[in-house]
């Protein structure tokens, strides 16, 4: 499965610090329990890769419009 598959999966994403300092993205479904800890330098990069994502997505959304 890639980027472009969709998927009829669904899932529930928590994301909050931890008491170990840590950032943590939890994810939870049908079968999945996956928790995802980052140190804070890596969770501002995931949150600036997220962005330029959202961003990109906005555009591509716009000329389907």
């Amino acid at each position: 499965m890639g980027i472009n598959s969709e998927s009829d999966i669904a899932a529930n994403l928590q994301i909050g610090p931890t008491d170990a300092g840590m950032v943590r993205l939890y994810v939870e479904g049908d079968g999945i329990d996956l928790p995802l800890d980052f140190d804070p330098e890596e969770a501002e990069e995931i949150a600036e890769e997220l962005r330029a994502a959202a961003a990109q997505a906005r555009k591509i959304g716009t000329k389907k419009r």
